[in-house]
């Protein structure tokens, strides 16, 4: 009987096993340079739904029903042939019932606040930002392990999962306390369906990251104010102290589970728990994990190849966007496992290439991210313009982030057509940045300083318009102008996506004429002698 649970288990787990790809940071304000606080996600699934939509604020009568359907994000909405999406009666966006099935109905609350829809809800007018980062239950390489994903995922799944938990909470949270508690509340009563989940989330003031085990378990950990946490598809919080109710929250049934199925045996005199390790056993280490908190902070010259790393790491200098922004397009560089080396590379160093070859490391920054989003939130502002959602398609390497508030008035329409399941189409921001990302791989050693030398003085100076945009919208909010406030950062989102999508495409063109036929401005060699050498000539 196990043998077949682990079978319509593995059924489950392939649908969804490309979404075991996202890596996590989550910022507290004492930690960051301007005392914002940070949650970031880096969608990597290679499948889901890259489009970009703003839900907007809703009232509801009373006796209304919010619908639950499962596997929403993944698989695309009901749309008119130009990818505009459809919404009902509600306004809620129409699903496509082939692919996403109801589940069922829950009260609805009197209101429900704007935020951003897209592979996974990210942001709302609150200033409540989550991230994600999938994880698998138990461990196959125990029978133990094997049991433990059994009990965890067939015999009692839920309806809730991980779309559902993050849209519902963006819809009626406005701190990140609330959000952890209104997903909470939401599987203790309705259950967990699917594969664990890690979310970062904040609202400026507090960061916190909350784990779901499946069943009715779950569990959260406020981040101290002067640290980062990094999560990359492994669970790992560990040594919860379940009397501090000011810093941890968790599911009634957390530990007595465990108990009772002889997961954990409680120490005499123990304090605290550990449910990552329990719900989630690891035999080894993370790479993702170790390479972020080396480059957060160097001098704990943490080793490789632990099986665990701190799970709250005070960085070495206070940090910036740009720090968490270039964590995010890591590729090992500088070290022994970087990826712009060896054979794997090919001529141009391409590491994304390399990462697949001869089992080499998976980096932070992977080609066949969706996208990546990095919540940042000024806890001081007016609710509606503290949280910025920067947003950028592709790797992190070859992107470039757009600030986005998701009080504007609209979105550019190049977010909301042009997916991964279509042509490509130069009016598509998706498309556009994974042509970029494509035509640097060409020559990727020369191609990327090009890339760099263009976007990076360009986000210095986005950067610093966006924090006087913000602090000028905040002073016209506070004299009693609110609609100013809105317009300006609506205005300012909305030509500053609009510059990027048009230069972006142009940049993509500059480097394809370059490195066309692998060669510059097709003169002198194509590769490198030393490339040349491992080459054998056809006799």
């Amino acid at each position: 009987m196990l043998k077949k649970s682990i079978a319509l288990l593995l059924v489950f787990v392939s649908i969804i096993s490309l979404s075991f790809a996202c890596t996590i940071i989550a910022v507290g304000k004492d930690a960051m340079a301007d005392g914002s606080t940070i949650i970031t996600h880096s969608c990597d699934s290679g499948s889901d739904n890259p489009l970009l939509w703003i839900i907007p604020e809703a009232d509801w009568a009373e006796g209304s029903v919010r619908e639950i359907y499962q596997n929403a994000h993944y698989f695309y909405f009901k749309g008119n042939k130009n990818g505009t999406p459809v919404y009902n009666k509600d306004g809620y966006l129409t699903v496509d019932e082939t692919v996403a099935k109801k589940v069922g109905e829950i009260p609805q609350v009197s209101h429900t606040y704007r935020y951003f829809y897209c592979g996974y809800s990210f942001m709302n007018e609150k200033g409540v930002a989550i991230g994600e980062s999938t994880f698998s239950q138990g461990n196959y390489a125990t029978d133990t392990g094997k049991q433990i994903m059994k009990d965890l995922l067939e015999d009692t799944w839920g309806i809730i999962d991980c779309f559902t938990a993050q849209d519902i909470a963006l819809e009626r949270a406005s701190t990140a306390r609330e959000a952890v508690q209104i997903m909470g509340d939401l599987v203790n009563k309705y259950g967990w369906y699917g594969a664990g989940e890690i979310m970062d989330i904040t609202d400026g003031n507090e960061v916190w990251v909350a784990e779901f085990y499946g069943r009715d378990l779950w569990a959260a950990v406020r981040v101290p104010d002067d640290s980062v946490f990094v999560g990359a598809n492994v669970g790992i919080l560990r040594d919860l102290d379940l009397t501090d109710t000011k810093n941890v929250m968790y599911s009634p049934n957390l530990v007595k589970f465990a108990v009772e199925k002889g997961w954990y045996t409680p120490k005499e005199g123990e304090k605290l728990f550990s449910p990552g390790p329990v719900y989630a056993p690891r035999t080894g280490m993370n790479v993702r994990e170790w390479r972020a908190t080396d480059l957060l902070a160097p001098s704990l010259k943490v080793e490789y190849n632990q099986t665990y790393y701190p799970l709250f790491v005070k960085p070495d200098k206070k940090l910036t966007v740009q720090d968490i922004f270039t964590i995010h397009g890591d590729v090992y560089e500088g070290t022994d496992l970087d990826l712009t080396k060896g054979i794997g590379a090919g001529p141009f160093g391409d590491p994304f290439a390399s990462y697949r070859i001869g089992g080499r490391a998976r980096p932070i920054g992977v080609p066949q991210s969706t996208y990546i989003h990095i919540g940042q939130v000024k806890g001081w502002l007016p609710d509606e313009i503290k949280g910025i959602s920067w947003f950028g398609y592709g790797a992190g390497a070859t992107t470039y982030l757009t600030p986005l508030w998701p009080i504007m008035e609209k979105l550019p329409d190049f977010y909301m057509v042009g997916s991964r399941y279509e042509p490509l189409r130069r009016d598509s921001a998706f498309w556009t940045n994974l042509y970029v990302q494509e035509v640097v791989r060409h020559r990727y050693m020369d191609a990327i300083k090009d890339l760099r030398a263009y976007r990076d003085p360009k986000m210095q100076s986005i950067y610093t318009q966006a924090d006087n945009v913000q602090n000028q919208a905040a002073a016209f909010i506070r004299s009693g102008n609110k609609e100013q406030g809105i317009k300006l950062v609506s205005d300012f989102a909305y030509d500053t996506a609009i510059a990027w999508q048009r230069n972006w495409l142009d940049l993509g063109d500059t480097i394809f004429a370059k490195y066309v036929m692998d060669r510059i401005y097709m003169k002198g060699p194509s590769y490198p002698k030393t490339w040349q050498t491992t080459i054998t000539p056809v006799k």
